[in-house]
């Protein structure tokens, strides 16, 4: 691989993750707004967003090989509902003050990600990747056994995650292309809840205030140029080159969580992040080890 392709890789990757991990700092300018209603929004200026990029990007032929496909439009469908309820519980949570628990789930992703590998890729394990996952597995143990509480935002988060992943890895669709035909999936819904449903101060576009319509609009940018970003990284990494970036992500959000919005890092939370970062360390060691393996046996 190019070294200027590499480099530029990284960068979008890192660009990539730094604003999936300040996301809360945008959500927190809303939290006089219900979570539905900012979920409509995100669905709605996305959906215009991706639009006018599939134009200027002309990528329009790969959104009509997905529609002329009944079985991968059906599973876009499926993604759509379950990134639907990603973001949904995603900005409940930060606007609830639950952005550790957001964090968590993004830290738990990772492992959980192995588990639907080998339930649905048939990937085996290494005993020392089952340990980490072990490991993950009795932090979030920890908070419902001893001290009587589920990390259910976390684990939503991680799961539908995953699931939405392992989704578009079986659908060959570009990801504008791929996230339009989402959002198209969750237009309906989301137009007839705000313009029909929604009842609040906020509902009403033309009584908000220029800048709170300005922060409403800004939902399709905080979903879309992430994605972009990461795009340009995958295509320039390797997988697994991409997988070390991903903690960027839920790092940057405790930070935010504790050090801007002071929420308390009880001892629970404690407990289950740090089993959590040794999953994460042995998970990443081992990984590092495999591939110096696989480098040393390649033929030059």
């Amino acid at each position: 691989m190019d070294k200027d392709q590499a480099t530029r890789g990284a960068l979008y990757a890192i660009g990539a993750y730094t604003l999936w991990g300040i996301a809360p700092l945008y959500f927190k300018q809303l939290t006089q707004i219900p979570a539905y209603e900012i979920l409509t929004h995100r669905v709605i200026w996305s959906f215009l967003l991706l639009m006018l990029l599939l134009s200027a990007l002309k990528i329009w032929p790969s959104v009509r090989a997905v529609l002329r496909q009944p079985k991968n439009l059906l599973l876009l469908t499926l993604s759509s509902v379950i990134i639907g309820l990603n973001w949904l519980v995603y900005i409940w949570a930060v606007n609830s003050n639950h952005i550790l628990d957001a964090s968590l789930g993004y830290y738990i992703n990772p492992l959980f990600n192995i588990v639907l590998a080998m339930l649905f890729l048939g990937e085996r394990f290494r005993p020392i990747q089952w340990f980490a996952v072990a490991l993950a597995t009795s932090g979030v143990l920890v908070q419902l056994v001893v001290f009587g509480r589920l990390p259910w935002i976390a684990l939503v988060l991680a799961m539908t995650f995953g699931l939405y992943g392992l989704i578009r890895k079986k659908v060959p669709v570009d990801p504008i292309a791929g996230l339009m035909l989402e959002t198209l999936v969750l237009l309906p819904l989301a137009a007839i809840y705000l313009f029909f449903i929604a009842d609040t101060p906020t509902s009403h576009l033309g009584a908000n205030s220029l800048n709170t319509n300005l922060w409403l609009i800004s939902a399709g940018l905080v979903t879309t140029v992430p994605l972009l970003l990461f795009a340009g990284a995958a295509k320039r990494l390797k997988l697994s080159t991409l997988g070390f970036f991903q903690y960027i992500g839920p790092s940057l959000m405790f930070l935010v969580a504790v050090s801007l919005y002071d929420e308390p890092l009880t001892t629970d939370k404690i407990i289950t992040f740090a089993l959590i970062w040794c999953s994460l360390m042995i998970y990443s060691w081992d990984g590092i080890k495999q591939r110096k393996k696989q480098t040393v046996r390649t033929p030059l």
